[in-house]
Order: structure tokens, then sequence, then C-alpha cells
């Protein structure tokens, strides 16, 4: 396209050569409307859908967008709505050991039942959620409402949170972590805060200094969905992380022939050698558990031994085969 031609051409600045580029949205008259503001507004959503299929590229516009734009706003309204009602939920998921097949800790994940849609995947309104900022009221909810409820568990069980790189930079998190602690008495060392590579990307000096201000209170770190990111092998240089949470993309086919298995050998023989300990996500057949458990993963979590549940059913994991329930392996 001779516009992407144009935009591309590199441009002398100040002594310096310059390159540009572009996300292009196209609306046309008048099959995409006859008033400018219309226009002008068509083609500012096609131009979203181009930043969102990769950016560097040029999207017509459709009426499909329009729509979506409108659900999601709704969406957002609802989302409001329902943290205004405390219509949301805390769930957890049990974490076990492969050596003694027991429950050494708990993930949090946040839960919405929309009055007519039913439960909401997070995947649809945690995005949602980053974007408007919301997250930061949820984080804090889900904070100290796990705290709370993790201090009534066996003290050997551990809770994870996951802190979105929005709560990581907002600069608060410390303070509520520590206000989280002291209002439901859960000893900081039961906390393991669970973080992507996203919270890393840009400027990781300063990131990897509030990690280590993290770690002054006494909580454990965790790096959530390794091996998706662009740097992990770095920021397991650069920080001295407790827990590496393998993704469960390197789990699915780990018991085929040209699997994953090797690449989850090597990031358990990198944690091993750094003292780190090792959870693989997304265990759902007994055949993963076992390779996992015989590459020398520490941890699994997964539908194999249960999915996210609320708090009441986790007791009852908990206690009905004394303090911890094993896996039948």
């Amino acid at each position: 396209m001779r516009v992407f031609d144009a935009i591309r051409e590199p441009y002398e600045c100040l002594g310096h050569q310059v390159t540009t580029d572009a996300s292009i949205g196209i609306a046309l008259a008048p099959q995409h409307g006859v008033d400018l503001d219309q226009i002008l507004k068509n083609a500012d959503l096609a131009m979203y859908a181009a930043k969102s299929a990769g950016r560097r590229t040029c999207r017509f516009f459709e009426p499909e967008m329009d729509a979506q734009v409108k659900a999601r706003r709704l969406l957002e309204m609802d989302l409001r709505q329902a943290i205004t009602d405390g219509a949301l939920e805390v769930y957890y998921q049990p974490c076990v050991s492969l050596q003694d097949n027991k429950i050494t800790g708990c993930e949090a994940l946040l839960r919405w039942r929309h009055p007519e849609r039913g439960m909401i995947p997070p995947t649809e309104f945690i995005p949602i959620a980053e974007e408007t900022g919301l997250i930061n009221r949820l984080g804090e909810w889900v904070l100290t409402t796990a705290c709370a409820e993790a201090a009534t568990w066996p003290e050997d069980v551990k809770l994870a949170v996951n802190v979105s790189p929005v709560q990581f930079k907002s600069g608060t998190l410390a303070l509520k972590i520590v206000a989280a602690l002291a209002a439901s008495g859960l000893a900081a060392n039961r906390l393991e805060l669970e973080i992507t590579e996203a919270v890393l990307i840009r400027d990781d000096e300063a990131a990897l200094a509030i990690l280590h201000q993290l770690r002054a209170i006494g909580v454990r770190i965790a790096l959530d969905d390794f091996g998706t990111g662009y740097s992990s092998l770095s920021y397991l240089q650069r920080f001295p992380f407790d827990k590496i949470k393998i993704d469960r993309c390197f789990i699915n086919d780990i018991a085929e022939p040209d699997g994953s298995s090797c690449i989850v050998q090597a990031v358990v023989n990198i944690a091993a050698e750094r003292h780190m300990t090792t959870t693989a996500e997304g265990v759902e057949t007994q055949q993963q558990q076992e390779l996992l458990r015989a590459l020398g993963c520490v941890e699994m979590q997964g539908d194999l031994f249960s999915p996210a549940q609320p708090a009441a059913e986790l007791k009852r994991l908990f206690f009905s085969h004394g303090a911890r329930r094993e896996v039948v392996a």
C-alpha cells in the first residue's frame, strides 16, 4: 500500500535517522456512514482492530466491530455494578506435591457469576478490569479476602495470589500486602505472589527493585506462565524467584513423541540448580502426572486433582482425608 510505503520511509531528525510505522483503520462513504462523525468513529474502530491484529497493518470497518465495542462497554458497566454489589467470588485451586501427593498450597482465582450470562470467563473481564484500572480494586479485594480465608487453613498450606502488571506498577502494592497480612494474621511466608514476565518488560530495573521490596516483607515470589514470554532466563539470573510455574502449553503435549518433555526437563534442571520450586500447570491426566514426577517436577496443579473450588468446598478437600487430601496415583 502506498500509504504504508510513504509512512515507513526513513527521514533525518536532528542528525538521527528515524523510521515510523502505523496501524490504519478505513471507513468508506456511504457504505459505512454518511455522517462525517460516524465515518471517523468507524475508521477509529477499524484502526483498533488493526492494532489488535498485530499492528503495522490495516483493517476496513465491519459492523461487528461496533457491536463488539458496545458489548465490551456493557460488560464494563456490569462489572462495575458487580464490584459495587459484592457479586464477585474467590475460588481456590489446590497445588499438589508430586513427591507425596499432598496439598501444598492453593491459588486464589477471581470468579464472576453474572445474573443473566452465568459464569463469565476471567479471560473476558480481567482485560477490561486492567484497561479501566478496576483491577486495582479487584486485586486488593481478592488479596484481603484470600488472606483472611487462608488464615483458617492448615498452617502448612500456602496461598498464591496473582498480581497483574497494573497492580504491580501502582506503587502501593507492598502497603496493601502488609495491610492484608496484618488484618488476617496470615504469616508472610505463607503468601506467594504470582507475577508474569509482563511486569518486568520495559522497566525491569524498577520492577526488580519492587520484587526485592516484596521479598523483604517475607512473601514468596513465583514466576507464572514460564516459557511464554521473551526474557525468562535473564530474569531467573537477576532475581531469585521462589517458584517457577510451567505453563500448561508445555504440559498438554508432554506425552507426545515430539512433545515438550525436553523443555520441561530443562526448566526443572534450571530451577533445581537455582534452588527454585517447579509447578506444572494444567495437569489433566495420570500419564502427565507420572511423566512430570519422573522428570523431577516438584508440584502440579490442574483438574486431575481438583478444579478451582469455592472456599467451603476447598475445606472439604482439606478435611475429608485429614489435614491434606492425597491423590490416587
